[in-house]
């Protein structure tokens, strides 16, 4: 037999594996760095864990404002609620209040 029999005969009995390792090659590869893969995945674990706490946060300050918002209807008035909104909005102050003035560049806060 010829020596370009043999690697003939040899070339053909290889396409099989090498096709077969390819192929999986691609769907590892695939699997792993793709759109769907284990990167992709964990990328998305992240974000999903960095909103859920975001959520958190933001519920526990929705619940604030709706306890403020329940204690200013006219079913359960809480006085001093009201007077606290009354004279922030009027800017208004009580008798036994003591005011304390600022200059223009300084604040409290």
């Amino acid at each position: 037999m010829s020596l370009a029999q043999e690697l003939k005969r040899r070339g053909r009995a290889a396409i099989g594996p090498i096709v077969t390792v390819g192929l999986l090659a691609y769907f590892v590869w695939h699997g792993v760095q793709g759109d769907r893969g284990v990167l992709a995945w964990h990328a998305l674990s992240r974000e999903l864990a960095f909103a859920e706490a975001t959520l958190g946060g933001l519920e526990a300050e929705r619940e604030s404002l709706a306890r403020r918002v329940a204690a200013l209807r006219a079913s359960a008035l809480d006085r001093d609620a009201l007077d606290e909104r009354a004279r922030a909005m009027l800017n208004w102050v009580g008798r036994e209040d003591l005011v304390v003035l600022y200059g223009p560049g300084g604040r409290l806060y």
